[in-house]
């Protein structure tokens, strides 16, 4: 088995002080964090009434169930803000 002599070492990878370079680490990895958004008032409305719409129209639309489609998808939506903020629902 040969060993390296410092004479050995091309000079561009030595540092000033004659020792070899070690090659750089890379960066940790940093885990982004999850970025608070504001929703309105408006924004959530909006937002239930989307989602009470496709509830209606997986249904066809039949009449009768609005106020059941605008309570589940209320539900659904204030659970979902309640999860990704930690809290209430604004």
């Amino acid at each position: 088995m040969a060993t390296r002599r410092s004479s050995d070492i091309p000079a561009s990878s030595t540092a000033r002080t004659g020792t070899p370079r070690v090659a750089a680490r890379p960066p940790k990895s940093v885990t982004p964090q999850p970025t608070r958004v504001t929703l309105t008032a408006e924004m959530r409305r909006t937002t239930i009434a989307e989602n009470a719409y496709l509830r209606a129209e997986r249904r066809g639309f039949a009449p009768g169930h609005e106020t059941e489609d605008w309570l589940a998808a209320e539900a659904e939506i204030d659970a979902l803000l309640k999860v990704s903020h930690g809290g209430s629902p604004q």
